[in-house]
């Protein structure tokens, strides 16, 4: 009987199907660490111990980290950290490595600044060291995803995401050719994706075998489960023998009742696969079963060779569509992996439906394209050891200048040092920057996701802005990019930000935490003097916004007016404005300030002003500068309205 064989595989598994990943895998680990460390767990082992795995299952329930009772405990926990075990950030054994711990030094102590060669945060760094050193066994042949899709990118420059979406397919050097001869095809109009797909799958001789069985036997539900060689088990491919029959009723009599049938066949199979059947089989998108009710035939796809061909064309179409659509599903599931897991290396940019290296790692990896086919269908080594990239292969032993030279060769800059060469890097992300404001954060995209803060519409807001950061990131993010709109697009709010952001610019949460908000510098204009503003957000209201935020602001401005010598306030940015935190912030205009280290240093007042997203979104509503805002807040801050009045009168009404 054929068996399923594997034609793809993808950088990861379904544990990184999740969001805010970067923080889940964090955190994971920080959770083993803290599991292994109680005491009755001391010498226990996970590999094949189901209590083991029940147990950390229900560690990370105790932790908040996983919600509910899931039914297979032990499933569930091996599941949420296989990904980390492909990655080496753990053993099989579920123990943090060596680069594991590393990993988590780097968000413990929030030393994200880069140092490396590539330009990258440290711990994207680690991430892609570790990618690139990831493996997987394919039937007989190995496999480095990452590095096939460098080699790709390298070759390429710059793919569309179908292009992309292919790159699971090779998994041998074969495979290699045979992809990238197929994108020229695609991209000359002489090939089609399902062809290119179809070829792979025909050629191998399961699929061969299954299709003679089809071909040569009576078709039963037991055919059609043996010839669908699912995986998962026999019976996710029962609904395919209703399909088929579904099919066959149409091809034999052209009734709306049997249009109707095969429209409820469809909707017995996968989910994954249903939309793909759907939208091969009817001839409109958005198409309702009380549609085909109405008028069922006239919607379905007639000109099919699936209706229109002999009994063995029928059966042939048949297994085709089978198996492609099941393919493709599995390709989309893939690059969604991939996409994912390559964000956490902030090297490689998803745009406008296109994937490309940015530019300093594409300057290093297409210094090195060639030899990386050396390496990429070879097992590697030292996956659990925090070692320099150049330990991984001497390959990538690149020198400062020879990614200097690549980038004037390729981008045509003029750049002596690798300094030059990141402020031509620079200048392009602000460009970058500014088309990701005018695309995705309009004035009217900034005043609803305001108006979804105050309603906590977290996945709506999640679904707009990212989804590998969690709401109060997200917050601090979008507000940075509020002011910035206000300041007329001036200062490096990438820096001001004090957020971790991916290569496409959108903000990372990590699972330490304690993010300082933003800090925007302003130099000296006729309308305000140089001064900083310090932008303190929170999602949290009513009693808990006074315990939370009370102290912390005034601290941060106090801490900060002390260690710099300039001038400073702050803006207190939030969903909802509790009265005694708007009293208590005024009252630090007449309050003293004191260093703890040294009671000599201290402030004489601070200027706080609160500010709510409903008043944010009058500012945007109205255009409101930042020189108009300026004015106002200061004349707030000296007005002497007494404090449960003056954010009314002081603010609101003057907006």
């Amino acid at each position: 009987m054929p068996t399923y064989k594997s034609y793809c595989r993808s950088l990861g598994t379904t544990s990184f199907r999740r969001n805010e990943l970067n923080k889940e895998m964090e955190s994971q680990l920080e959770l083993l660490n803290e599991f292994w460390g109680l005491s009755e767990n001391i010498g226990k082992s996970w590999v094949g111990n189901r209590e083991t795995q029940t147990d950390y299952y229900n560690f990370m329930l105790s932790k908040g980290f996983v919600a509910g009772d899931a039914p297979n405990k032990d499933k569930d926990a091996r599941e949420k950290t296989s990904g980390l075990v492909d990655l080496g950030l753990v053993t099989e054994d579920r123990r943090v490595t060596p680069i594991g711990n590393a990993l988590l030094a780097i968000v413990a102590n929030k030393k994200f600044v880069s140092d490396n060669i590539l330009g990258i945060s440290e711990d994207s760094f680690v991430y892609l060291k570790q990618l690139i050193k990831t493996s997987f066994k394919v039937n007989q042949d190995f496999v480095r995803p990452f590095l096939v899709i460098a080699n790709a990118l390298c070759e390429y420059e710059t793919l569309s995401y179908e292009e992309f979406w292919l790159l699971p397919l090779i998994i041998n050097s074969e495979r290699r050719e045979f992809i990238f001869n197929s994108i020229k095809n695609l991209r000359n109009g002489l090939k089609q994706a399902d062809d290119i797909i179809w070829k792979i799958m025909s050629s191998m001789e399961n699929y061969q075998e299954a299709q003679s069985m089809l071909l040569s036997n009576p078709v039963s539900e037991e055919l059609i489960t043996k010839i669908g060689m699912n995986r998962d088990g026999t019976r996710h491919d029962k609904p395919y023998y209703k399909l088929y029959n579904a099919l066959l009723n149409v091809r034999t009599s052209n009734t709306n009742e049997n249009a109707l049938s095969l429209y409820d066949a469809i909707d017995s199979i996968s989910e994954g696969c249903k939309p793909y059947w759907k939208k091969l089989l009817f001839n409109e998108q958005r198409l309702t079963r009380k549609k085909i009710q109405q008028s069922g035939l006239a919607y379905v796809n007639l000109n099919l060779r699936l209706f229109i061909g002999d009994d063995s064309e029928f059966k042939k179409e048949f297994f085709r569509y089978l198996h492609l659509i099941k393919a493709k599903n599995l390709l989309d599931n893939y690059a969604d992996l991939n996409k994912r897991i390559l964000k956490t290396t902030n090297a490689i940019i998803f745009q406008d439906n296109t994937v490309k290296l940015d530019i300093i790692p594409r300057c290093f990896f297409t210094l090195i394209s060639a030899q990386l086919q050396d390496l990429m269908f070879v097992q590697s080594e030292n996956l659990h050891e925090n070692i320099p990239l150049e330990s991984i292969s001497e390959i990538f032993n690149v020198k400062q200048e020879e990614i200097v030279s690549n980038a004037r060769k390729l981008y045509g800059i003029e750049a002596n040092n690798l300094y030059g060469v990141q402020s031509f890097v620079d200048k392009r992300r602000y460009e970058r920057l500014n088309q990701l404001i005018d695309k995705k954060f309009t004035d009217e995209i900034l005043v609803d996701l305001m108006t979804k803060f105050e309603n906590r519409a977290d996945s709506d807001i999640q679904s707009i802005v990212t989804n590998n950061a969690d709401i109060p990131t997200i917050f601090e993010y979008v507000l940075a990019i509020v002011w910035y709109k206000i300041s007329g697009r001036q200062g490096k709010v990438l820096e001001y930000m004090n957020l971790s952001l991916d290569a496409d610019l959108l903000p990372i949460t990590h699972a330490a935490g304690g993010h300082e908000d933003i800090t925007y510098k302003y130099e000296a204009t006729p309308d305000y003097p140089k001064h900083t503003l310090l932008i303190e957000a929170t999602l949290a209201n009513g009693t808990n916004q006074r315990r939370m935020e009370m102290e912390p602001v005034s601290r941060h401005l106090g801490d900060y007016l002390i260690s710099h010598s300039e001038e400073a306030y702050c803006v207190f940015a939030t969903t909802f404005l509790h009265v005694n935190v708007v009293a208590d912030f005024r009252s630090r205009k007449n309050t003293y300030y004191y260093s703890v280290s040294d009671e000599s240093k201290y402030v004489d007042g601070m200027k706080i002003i609160p500010c709510n997203t409903a008043e944010l979104k009058t500012i945007i509503q109205r255009g409101i500068t930042y020189a108009q805002l300026y004015k106002i807040f200061e004349a707030a801050y000296q007005a002497n309205t007494i404090p449960n009045l003056w954010y009314q009168q002081e603010i609101i009404n003057k907006l």
